[in-house]
């Protein structure tokens, strides 16, 4: 088995390869056997739509092209030369004789440059892709001429697009959004962790430059674990970890527990306490534990109970506290618990309504066999109903784990405020016990604009997401479904 699912991967990784030097070869031929309209087209990308009457398209990539080339000119150009450096020029305030004022001279911006810089390639690339793709259409127009086949009219690729290629056409939007939302600003993410953009380099007063892996060895370490940030990393890093795998798995058996409690046959008024339940979501999250930050808060609510029926007493003679009240969200260990608790909280119900929902499709004749067969009800639950649930949502197990790993909310929200960190290797770093990388993320850039290091967190948290996430996905289920459950 492990074999095949290598075996599988292995034949995914081959066959993109495979598309892509498809892609160039075609390329290739082309330039190397199409006629003269065709090699003209390398240079006016309309000239082979000329040549067989397709006038349309041939202003539509004349266009596009002039496009290109007018984009490089008047905009690109400003940018890409200094992408190098990031600039050079300052930002400061220069007498002008002309007008007798202070103004600012003609400063340069290294994020500006470093934005448009990456747009203008990610521009380039594609225009090179329409490049070679027109290229090969043509010499596909010309084959199709010499053969003898019709060759579509503008009016009649219409009606292919928004027939049987609609597919094709209803994803352009989608894809135009993910390179511009998605792709550029990963792409700028990773660009910022090789720069020193940070509080003291912040444009356009103060230029940032290329730094290369100089923020990676002082993440992971450099210069020694006691001070750093590599210290800070391994600390946040492992608790991520423990935190992501202890709210995805407590809340989603927790949701299945309370779901089978919920539709025994011995449970009383099951839609009364299914209700209950379900109320939790009714209320805004983030008002659930704002609430409840200030119930466990210090002075709060359960600390005054604590301490009047005397557990804080108790506590502090069991040498578990040292101070007046309870810690809750105030010390680690403490804090770390409370939160996971809490998650619980308000987690299982969402994974209630989907375990009910899954728990009423398993097949009623698998569940009687096994009773008939003498199964004891934990029997049946390890045998039958938690790999019936895993294979049905498997996939929803994967993308809640991954969540939990950048679950903002929880952490933030319930510790903003409250929790103060007596580490000093972690405050140095600006970061504290109970975060995670993205909460750690947030306060760098949000609190102490410290982008670079922000960026280079960023990155860990990307590789890792997408680390998790293709091998769960590969290993989950392969071949016969049914088989595999069975």
């Amino acid at each position: 088995m492990a074999n095949q699912k290598k075996g599988t991967a292995m034949a995914a990784v081959v066959g993109f390869f495979k598309v892509i030097g498809g892609f160039f070869s075609s390329f290739g031929t082309a330039v190397a056997k199409g006629d003269l309209f065709v090699k003209l087209s390398l240079l006016w990308w309309g000239a082979g739509y000329v040549r067989r009457k397709q006038y349309i398209k041939a202003v539509i990539m004349t266009a596009l092209e002039a496009a290109v080339i007018l984009f490089t000119i008047f905009f690109a150009m400003d940018y890409v030369p200094k992408f190098g450096s990031l600039g050079t020029i300052k930002a400061e305030k220069v007498f002008n004789p002309q007008t007798m004022k202070s103004e600012f001279n003609d400063y340069d911006h290294s994020f500006m440059i470093l934005l448009f810089s990456l747009f203008s390639f990610v521009v380039w690339f594609t225009a090179i892709i329409v490049w070679i793709k027109n290229t090969i259409n043509v010499y596909k127009l010309q084959l199709m001429e010499k053969q003898g086949e019709h060759i579509n009219t503008f009016k009649e690729d219409l009606k292919t697009y928004i027939g049987e290629k609609f597919h094709i056409t209803l994803l352009t939007l989608p894809v135009l959004g993910v390179i511009v939302f998605t792709l550029i600003p990963i792409l700028l993410l990773i660009f910022v962790a090789f720069t020193n953009y940070d509080q003291q380099h912040t444009p356009p007063t103060e230029l940032f430059t290329w730094v290369g892996f100089n923020n990676f060895v002082a993440l992971f370490g450099g210069g020694g674990l006691t001070s750093t940030f590599g210290y800070s990393f391994i600390r946040v890093l492992a608790w991520t970890l423990v935190w992501a795998l202890f709210s995805t798995f407590t809340t989603y058996i927790g949701g299945i527990l309370l779901s089978l409690m919920l539709n025994s046959t011995k449970t009383r008024a099951p839609k009364f306490w299914r209700t209950l339940f379900v109320v939790t979501i009714a209320v805004p999250q983030f008002v659930s534990l704002l609430l409840v930050r200030n119930f466990f808060a210090d002075s709060g609510i359960v600390n005054t109970i604590c301490a009047n029926i005397g557990l804080t007493g108790f506590l502090r003679d069991a040498g578990m506290i040292s101070t007046s009240y309870i810690p809750f969200l105030s010390a680690p260990g403490w804090a770390h618990v409370m939160i996971i608790i809490i998650n619980i909280w308000i987690g299982v119900p969402y994974q209630m309504l989907i375990a009910t929902g899954v728990l009423m499709n398993i097949p009623a004749d698998q569940l009687e066999s096994a009773r008939v067969d003498g199964a004891k009800p934990f029997q049946i639950f390890v045998k039958i109903t938690m790999p019936y649930m895993l294979f049905i949502t498997g996939p929803a197990l994967v993308t809640d784990f991954v969540k939990n790993i950048n679950n903002f909310n929880v952490i933030y929200l319930l510790t903003q405020d409250v929790y103060t960190t007596t580490n000093q290797a972690l405050a140095n770093s600006q970061a504290k016990e109970v975060d995670l990388l993205v909460t750690w993320l947030f306060r760098l850039t949000q609190d102490y604009y410290n982008y670079k290091m922000a960026s280079v967190i960023g990155i860990v948290v990307f590789v890792i997401c997408a680390v998790f996430t293709l091998v769960a996905f590969n290993f989950m289920i392969q071949g016969d479904k049914e088989g595999t459950y069975q």
